[in-house]
């Protein structure tokens, strides 16, 4: 069968019901990325973890600062697994708009229309039982801590208003101790194990052909 016909199928097969794919890892391990080049493939919509931090406004900034954003209760997660159940379900969620450099949650909201393929994208999305049972692929992207923390240098001085001496003193004292307690682990509830230094179209090539078989096997 060629690849384009198994695709069909593929789509074929979650007319009816959106086919969820959950990808989880490290900060910095290439979740985003993966999740994005994904969409661009399936095509798919991408519902970000990352957008659905508690609002501290109710707090000064100087501790919204020292607060622990690398562990599960950090996050809202009854909201994010009702907008997933509803993306699930075919139904439009409004998801939230998180503001990093203040750490708190705006007052906009992003309207969400389910598609065929929706990807589900952030540290915990593997972690939570209720989370990744929506999930028909699961996957988990691996990458030591020296590379993480370079990236997240990068990405956190360009876009959300972080010194480097902040980055790595968050990265020893809660990035790399929560993701060895809460997201490491979850590595075991994954279908798919993807290094996160891969070339990204062979690591999307690996997910497009676990979502084939798992139509296939939906045939049969």
């Amino acid at each position: 069968m060629s690849s384009g016909a198994a695709m069909d199928r593929a789509r074929a097969a979650v007319t009816a019901k959106p086919y969820l794919i959950g990808v989880a890892g490290p900060s910095c391990a290439g979740k985003t990325e993966l999740a994005l080049h994904l969409a661009a493939r399936l095509p798919a919509v991408v519902l970000p973890l990352d957008c659905y931090y508690l609002d501290l406004s109710d707090r000064p900034l100087a501790e919204r600062a020292r607060f622990n954003f690398d562990k599960p209760s950090a996050l809202d997660h009854d909201l994010f697994f009702h907008h997933i159940q509803g993306l699930s379900e075919g139904r439009i969620v409004e998801r939230p708009v998180y503001d990093f450099v203040t750490h708190t949650r705006t007052k906009s909201v992003q309207p969400m229309e389910p598609g065929g393929f929706i990807v589900v994208e952030g540290l915990f999305v593997l972690y939570w039982q209720d989370v990744r049972s929506l999930f028909q692929t699961k996957v988990y992207v691996d990458l030591p801590d020296e590379p993480c923390l370079e990236r997240r240098i990068l990405r956190d001085v360009r876009e959300r208003g972080r010194t480097p001496e902040s980055v790595r003193r968050q990265f020893a004292e809660t990035v790399q101790p929560m993701a060895a307690r809460f997201v490491h682990p979850t590595i075991a509830n994954a279908d798919l194990v993807i290094a996160g230094d891969n070339p990204i179209q062979q690591s999307v090539d690996l997910v497009v052909a676990h979502i084939k078989q798992q139509a296939l096997s939906t045939e049969c």
